[in-house]
């Protein structure tokens, strides 16, 4: 079951995930991204269960991850091709592995990204476009953006925060 609160509803990141937030999505993205594009190169490379991987791609495709594209007339054979909103995702999956490498490899990472001209490891940061400084948890806060509900913005006003003139003395 899926959460339907307003504010969940109206989070940026709660609709993100309703959208890829499901394990195997995330791991079929990935696959995208690798160069898969077909029923049977992701299942063979996720070993997941054709009536789940079925689902996924149908839901991948109905939130625009994915253009379904007919290859072959008989039978009827499709491919998976990424769509922009889907590559829009890749700095998502990139970050998810360099926190991976950082946190859950204690004996060293099994995969590096890497330059594509020249090999070289990359390290990734998420920056700010403008000034290109690293965006960390210290420097950001969220704001209400022009559409947000009243809602919205009280729930933003009352967390500690995002607004530390509501943390309790001794915080």
């Amino acid at each position: 079951m899926h959460p339907k609160s307003p504010s969940t509803l109206e989070c940026p990141v709660g609709r993100a995930v309703e959208t890829v937030g499901e394990w195997w999505s995330i791991l079929i993205l990935r696959d995208a991204f690798q160069g898969a594009t077909k029923f049977d190169e992701f299942s063979q490379s996720l070993g997941i269960a054709p009536n789940i991987l079925s689902r996924r791609l149908a839901h991948l495709t109905a939130s625009g991850m994915f253009v379904r594209r007919r290859y072959h007339e008989r039978p009827p054979r499709y491919e998976y091709v990424l769509t922009d909103k889907a590559r829009d995702f890749f700095p998502v999956i990139v970050a998810l592995l360099a926190w991976g490498n950082r946190h859950l490899a204690p004996k060293g990472e099994s995969i590096v990204l890497a330059n594509r001209n020249d090999r070289r490891p990359l390290d990734p940061v998420v920056v700010d476009a403008t000034d290109m400084h690293p965006i960390t948890l210290a420097d950001a806060v969220v704001i209400a953006g022009p559409r947000a509900s009243r809602g919205m913005r009280a729930r933003l006003a009352s967390l500690k925060a995002m607004n530390p003139a509501v943390a309790p003395a001794g915080d």
